[in-house]
Parts: structure tokens; sequence; C-alpha cells
């Protein structure tokens, strides 16, 4: 309730939209542009067998592009998240020769994504309205 004077017209509750979900993206990139945009299906969380089968993916990709003759190991940064600190997904690493830079877990530093990869993306998505995933995917 609010003060109001007794010949002002009554508040209009504000309807609240329903929200279309969200939507988990796990994306891979260099400094060419993104590799692999990976959306999460539904009701699935991403433990070391997800993560790793994305890995074996990215591998495929450079693969592909035939990156592995430009450098002689990729190197990773990721944070120390469960899935990317499992026994699982470490051993997929050093099969696919992947080296890992520490990365402090609580670094006061910016990551290169907020440099490069969320400013474009937000310009994409800015002032939108998504009524479904879906949507959201075919977007981005």
């Amino acid at each position: 309730m609010g003060w109001r004077n007794s010949s002002s017209p009554r508040p209009k509750p504000f309807r609240v939209q329903q929200s279309a979900g969200k939507v988990l993206a796990s994306i891979f990139w260099d400094q060419d542009g993104n590799l692999i945009i990976d959306y999460l299906p539904k009701g699935q969380t991403i433990n070391a067998e997800y993560y790793s089968s994305l890995l074996v993916q990215l591998n495929d990709i450079f693969k592909e592009k035939g990156r592995q003759k430009f450098s002689k190991a990729v190197l990773f940064l990721h944070d120390n998240a469960n899935a990317h600190q499992a026994l699982a997904t470490q051993k997929t690493l050093n099969y696919l020769g992947f080296q890992c830079l520490d990365h402090p877990p609580y670094s006061s530093d910016l990551a290169p994504s907020d440099y490069f990869l969320f400013p474009g993306l937000k310009k994409q998505l800015n002032s939108r309205h998504f009524s479904s995933e879906a949507e959201v995917i075919a977007v981005s």
C-alpha cells in the first residue's frame, strides 16, 4: 500500500513477463573468433564426461584447420569448476596434448573473455526479448 489522496486513481499492478528460461553455452574461442558454441540441453549438467567430449570436438576442429602446425601445444585457460578439475578431464587434456595455464581461482584480474567475447555478445542481445530458448540459440 502507498499513500494516496482519496480522489487519486488506484495504482495498477504491473505484470511480470515469464522468462523464456536460461541457456548455458560453452564457448571455445581463439584470436580469430569462436571455434565451438555448444548449448547444454535442458535438464542436463556439465560433468567431466560432457566437458571431455567438448575437448575432443575442439581437437577435431584444430585438426581440420591445420592449427597443429603453428604451435607445439594448445594452451588452455579455464577456471576451477568441478568439470574442469576432474581426473577424467585432466586425462583427456593430457591425451590431447593441451597444456593448462594456472589461473588463480579468485583473481582480481579480468578474464580475456571480458574484453573479447562478452562485449560483442551483449551488443547482439541488447534490448531483445525472446519467447523461447530456441530463439536465443538461433540469434547467437
